[in-house]
């Protein structure tokens, strides 16, 4: 059933991450109502906003490391590709720095 995608520790906890996220702001939505507010996106945004941006920012900033990791291992004269992990952690604190001043 999931054979179409390469389901890497890395891949899987990012999706995890998603999931308990969804599932934390569902929750936190309906206890406490969303109000518009403005932080440094050019428009006014509920959480629910800042949370689809965020998302959208965390998967673009881990497929543009993906796509220049090759040449980083150049760069920098490498073993091999840089972690995973990097993008993730990269990702997640956009996406944490989106969420809260966003």
């Amino acid at each position: 059933m999931f054979d179409w995608m390469a389901w890497t520790l890395p891949v899987a906890v990012f999706f995890i991450c998603i999931v308990l996220m969804l599932i934390g702001m569902t929750m936190w939505e309906i206890k406490s109502p969303t109000t518009m507010r403005k932080g440094f996106l050019p428009l006014e945004t509920t959480r629910g906003d800042r949370l689809f941006i965020g998302l959208l920012s965390a998967a673009y900033v881990n497929l543009i490391f993906v796509g220049v990791s090759g040449k980083l291992a150049q760069w920098f004269s490498l073993q091999g590709d840089p972690s995973i992990w990097i993008s993730f952690v990269l990702s997640m604190a956009l996406l944490l720095l989106i969420l809260r001043k966003g």
